[in-house]
């Protein structure tokens, strides 16, 4: 769990950052510029996530990629959405963002540990 919370916390920091650098450096509207910070943020998760978070699980990584990429877009349509949902409330986008990045985090442990790492599944 350690290993997760630690790699969920890099790539969320890096999903943050370059939402924040595109969105008040360049004017890039909130949501857009969240579609490229997922992009940047899943390669540090994939990698990460199979190396240290699930490595006990042996999980080949050419069969844990593809499960993970359908576990990080799963993660990332609630992420857009409940962004989306949470900026037309008129929450602050950064606020809005850490809140979204906290929730998802929960759903992609629970189906990366479940099914996209296992090295067998079911």
């Amino acid at each position: 769990m350690f290993y997760f919370g630690l790699v969920g916390a890099s790539a969320a920091l890096l999903h943050f950052c370059v939402v924040w650098l595109l969105v008040s450096h360049w004017q890039m509207a909130a949501l857009a510029a969240n579609v490229a910070g997922f992009v940047l943020a899943f390669g540090v998760s994939f990698v990460g996530h199979h190396r240290f978070s699930f490595a006990s699980s042996q999980a080949k990584a050419g069969a844990a990629l593809p499960r993970f990429a359908i576990v990080a877009l799963l993660g990332f349509a609630c992420n857009e959405l409940l962004y989306g949902l949470l900026l037309a409330a008129g929450l602050e986008y950064r606020l809005a963002l850490l809140l979204v990045l906290l929730a998802v985090a929960a759903m992609t442990w629970i189906l990366s540990r479940h099914w996209a790492f296992r090295s067998s599944p079911p």
